[in-house]
């Protein structure tokens, strides 16, 4: 038996327990960071998201974007204002936001699931009534003012029926976080509470985070340890 051979059959025993305890569950994960900047990375999260598909589980991603965002909004020459670490988005913005999160952005990663193999559909959380949002009210901790971030929004519904039908289709759902308000306003959130908030609604056997930072922290950016 060659190295490589012998390599992977050790991955494949160890990775067995996982893959039976996993089979047929429904696993959401949240793409972001560097796995959305490096290349060799993106690859191998689109091989590692067909891989789950492949072995019986329903990967769901959610997925996030703003580099690519403040770069889009930098090429048209207009300014990112951050408050909290959200961006304030104002009309002009949620529609770069639309463009970049929903088009570019999600379909990057339909295409390269597709190029491993899986079969993905991607969507907004407007599609299918997925997300319904509210305008998240910001309050400054300092002043206790509250502050307008525009077309910055939170979770208030999830409506489950679309991913239902896709993943009854086999296909691996890749949602961008985009909500609409009763209001009729397409709103921006979160990808991490979009991804939590659809893991608590599917009942997920599993929320896995991609992220630069080091784990969950708290409002005074401490890492927590448990929750």
């Amino acid at each position: 038996m060659s190295e490589n051979t012998h390599n992977i059959a050790s991955v494949l025993t160890e990775a067995l327990p996982y893959i039976q305890k996993f089979q047929g569950k429904t696993i959401v994960i949240k793409y972001g960071g560097n796995a959305m900047v490096d290349e060799k990375l993106k690859s191998s999260f689109a091989r590692d998201i067909v891989l789950m598909k492949s072995v019986g589980m329903n990967p769901i991603v959610v997925h996030g974007g703003g580099p690519q965002i403040g770069k889009t909004l930098e090429k048209i020459g207009k300014q990112s204002e951050f408050v909290g670490g959200m961006r304030v988005t104002d009309s002009e913005t949620m529609d770069v936001v639309e463009m970049v999160l929903g088009g570019l952005v999600n379909k990057e990663i339909v295409n390269l699931i597709h190029q491993h193999g899986g079969h993905s559909i991607g969507l907004t959380g407007k599609d299918g009534s997925l997300i319904s949002a509210k305008k998240l009210k910001h309050v400054d901790h300092l002043t206790s003012e509250i502050i307008d971030l525009g077309h910055v929004g939170e979770v208030d519904q999830i409506d489950t029926s679309v991913i239902d039908l896709l993943l009854k289709g086999d296909f691996i759902p890749v949602i961008a976080p985009i909500g609409v308000g009763k209001d009729g306003f397409s709103y921006n959130i979160n990808a991490d509470l979009v991804a939590g908030s659809i893991a608590e609604a599917l009942s997920a056997e599993k929320l896995i985070l991609l992220t630069n930072t080091s784990g969950l922290l708290d409002a005074d950016d401490n890492l927590l340890t448990g929750l």
